[in-house]
């Protein structure tokens, strides 16, 4: 007699992950370097205070230890004012005896490791995929099989050729009896036309970024960062620019991201838009887009003569009537602009609308939670469809 076997779950006693020492401190200091700016002395400062409070590390490995393994495992380096030499991954420090201290900075191993958390903290729920292309809805030479046929042109690579449903139209055409196979019997199963992405991810670093007592840089930051991992990874063949907007705007580096402040600027978004639409009238790809993340009223312009002209009460009709002209611009570049407004006070609300009207583009208003989900969906939606 068959035992009979019964399912269900058990239930056991949580057991913590069995992690290293220099793990769980590597993962606070990855948090605190990302909020530093790069500041390794500001974030190892941080960490000593968490460990003072809660006891993160003992006798038989301190927070020194854990700044030795950074250097040995080449996360860190430190580098000399004077020329007198630069610490190298192993941990070299200058000459023997000399006496030298050197800043200590991270490595472009430690950038690297920062836009991947960024992106799986952000994106962790997104199945990567190596086509490193996107869908457009549209019939056309690709790779992603629509799951249509259609009869066989000259030209058509011999394995699109759909096998089976070629020798049924054979039997069908022909007969069993008598088989044969010609070229009017072939069907090419089709594939989906697969299109190219450049996009400008505009941020605001003035000032307002880090009032009223909330950090709003850091999650743009990390949004910033996730989304030019996921776009070297994912999709190669798509393009990302980023630049930076505040009294004037000017384009940074993948490199430059984890060590990206506020400054004491106004908002100049004119300035952000123009330089925005120039890099992307360099590109060839036909699907372009701007996004744009802002938490304050454009504020400043830069005036012909190279004076800057600048308004924070309120919103100022001459600025605001620029904005419009570009985003107008942008519309008829075929350019669509995304703003995510992290700010949603009633008359910058109806700004952001009126603005993304001129522009036939979207808005999101939204705090800071969620703010990467909102992208990366903006992103793929965007990429799913040819922008006209």
């Amino acid at each position: 007699m068959a035992m009979e076997l019964k399912k269900g779950f058990r239930f056991t006693t949580y057991e913590a992950p069995n992690i290293s020492p220099f793990e769980k401190l590597f993962e606070i200091f990855q948090e605190l370097i990302t909020h530093t700016s790069g500041d390794f002395d500001e974030a190892i400062d941080w960490l000593r205070q968490l460990d003072q409070e809660y006891e993160l590390t003992d006798d038989d490995y301190t927070i020194d230890d854990f700044i030795e393994d950074l250097k040995n495992k080449g996360y860190i380096r430190e580098e000399f004012e004077d020329g007198g030499g630069e610490m190298g991954e192993a941990g070299e420090v200058g000459e023997e005896g000399d006496g030298r201290g050197g800043k200590i900075n991270i490595t472009a191993k430690l950038e690297q490791m920062l836009r991947k958390r960024a992106l799986d903290q952000i994106f962790g729920k997104i199945k990567r995929s190596g086509s490193g292309n996107h869908k457009t809805g549209k019939l056309g030479q690709g790779d992603e099989h629509s799951g249509e046929f259609r009869e066989y042109r000259f030209g058509d690579a011999l394995d699109r050729i759909s096998m089976t449903e070629s020798l049924k139209n054979a039997q069908i055409n022909h007969g069993v009896g008598n088989f044969s196979l010609d070229e009017g019997d072939l069907v090419v199963e089709d594939t989906e036309f697969k299109a190219q992405m450049s996009t400008v991810l505009m941020i605001d670093i003035s000032h307002s970024m880090i009032l009223y007592g909330e950090d709003r840089i850091t999650p743009a930051k990390k949004v910033a960062m996730a989304l030019a991992e996921l776009i070297t990874t994912r999709y190669p063949k798509d393009t990302l620019d980023i630049l930076v907007f505040g009294n004037d705007a000017w384009p940074i580096s993948i490199k430059e991201l984890p060590y990206l402040k506020v400054g004491p600027y106004h908002t100049n978004t004119v300035a952000g838009l123009q330089l925005a639409m120039d890099m992307l009238r360099r590109k060839r790809n036909t699907n372009k887009q701007i996004f744009m993340i802002t938490d304050g009223k454009p504020s400043c312009l830069r005036l012909p003569n190279g004076d800057y002209y600048k308004n924070s009460v309120g919103l100022d009709d001459y600025i605001i009537e620029k904005c419009y002209n570009m985003a107008s611009q942008a519309r008829k570049l075929h350019i669509p602009i995304t703003t995510f407004m992290i700010a949603q006070d009633p008359y910058l609300m109806q700004f952001i609308r009126e603005f993304t009207q001129a522009n036939r583009g979207k808005a999101f208003y939204t705090g800071l939670k969620g703010l990467g989900e909102m992208i990366f969906e903006d992103y793929e939606n965007n990429r799913k469809k040819r922008i006209k």
